[in-house]
């Protein structure tokens, strides 16, 4: 299995990580409805048999529990140690609803809490969730991102969801190890100006929602969306609502036709665009149960040939 350097660390990483989204449950605004912490460990167990070397988690997914969960897991995986990639900057409050902050003593706090829910004595990659609406209070949170990495709690420093002036913000402070921005065929505003300026600066790019959150597997309908419990995101999402809908879900059958050509599923097609960008390290693959992990990450050798990706894209 072929492995890339993300951006200027020393983190050799597969193609494909684990994305523990999901794993968080619900109760929270950003929620995937009900989800069972056995099918969670068993999904988490079989991407690690698959080879994924790396898992991304973030505190507020379900104020904690997703962090909690992958530590479960980990505990009771007996093979080589993934790498963790967890994150901070945002907050659940009582009602479920999510505040935002990344003010330097949040930071420290924040990671010492998610040193404690993963049982670990550092974390590989650290990442700011989302930036502040004020861009003068970066400067100030990457250098306690920085803080961080001095006293071996981080081992190395990215962002999410950050734009170029964002990035820079944060450069003026020190290197950024990565960047996760969402990225799919339904989603490409990063192609323009982000992900080239990764690219110039040496910052690793891990996509989420490479399959769109579910709409380009191949398995969501209209029936099924319809069907999506209340505390579930993606029923609120536009990318699930008319006019996109119908477009979303034509190319989520284009991206059957073609992953057949090549034994997989529409999935891997989405998710194997998204890797021949060159700016692109690696994408964030979400699961809920074991059968879902087969599904997307049965295989790590993901291309598609030039006329593919063409058709696509049109």
């Amino acid at each position: 299995m072929k492995l890339k350097k993300l951006g200027g660390s020393d983190l050799q990483i597969t193609p494909i990580g684990f994305g523990a989204w999901a794993v968080g449950g619900n109760g929270w605004e950003f929620g995937w409805g009900k989800q069972d912490d056995g099918e969670s460990i068993a999904a988490i167990h079989r991407a690690l048999e698959l080879g994924v070397n790396w898992i991304d988690t973030a505190a507020i997914y379900g104020f904690g529990h997703s962090e909690k969960v992958v530590a479960r897991a980990l505990r009771s995986w007996h093979g080589q140690r993934p790498y963790i990639f967890t994150k901070c900057g945002m907050f659940g409050k009582v009602d479920g609803s999510v505040g935002y902050c990344i003010e330097p003593e949040s930071i420290i706090g924040e990671c010492e809490a998610s040193l404690r829910r993963l049982r670990a004595d550092v974390i590989d990659l650290y990442q700011i969730h989302w930036p502040s609406d004020d861009i003068g209070e970066i400067a100030g949170a990457w250098e306690a991102m920085n803080k961080l990495r001095q006293d071996g709690k981080v081992r190395w420093a990215g962002v999410s969801n950050f734009n170029v002036a964002e990035l820079n913000e944060a450069l003026t402070v020190g290197p950024v190890t990565s960047l996760q921005p969402p990225y799919s065929l339904i989603n490409r505003d990063v192609e323009r100006e982000i992900l080239p300026h990764c690219q110039r600066h040496d910052i690793g790019v891990i996509v989420y929602s490479p399959m769109g959150s579910g709409l380009l597997t191949g398995a969501m309908s209209r029936e099924r969306i319809a069907k999506l419990p209340a505390d579930d995101w993606r029923a609120r999402s536009p990318a699930f609502r008319e006019p996109a809908l119908t477009v979303n879900l034509r190319i989520a059958d284009r991206l059957k036709e073609i992953g057949a050509r090549h034994g997989w599923s529409a999935g891997q097609a989405a998710i194997a665009w998204t890797l021949r960008n060159p700016a692109v390290t690696g994408a964030i693959v979400g699961a809920r149960n074991a059968a879902q992990v087969d599904g997307v990450m049965s295989t790590m050798d993901l291309a598609l040939t030039d006329g593919e990706a063409a058709e696509l894209e049109r």
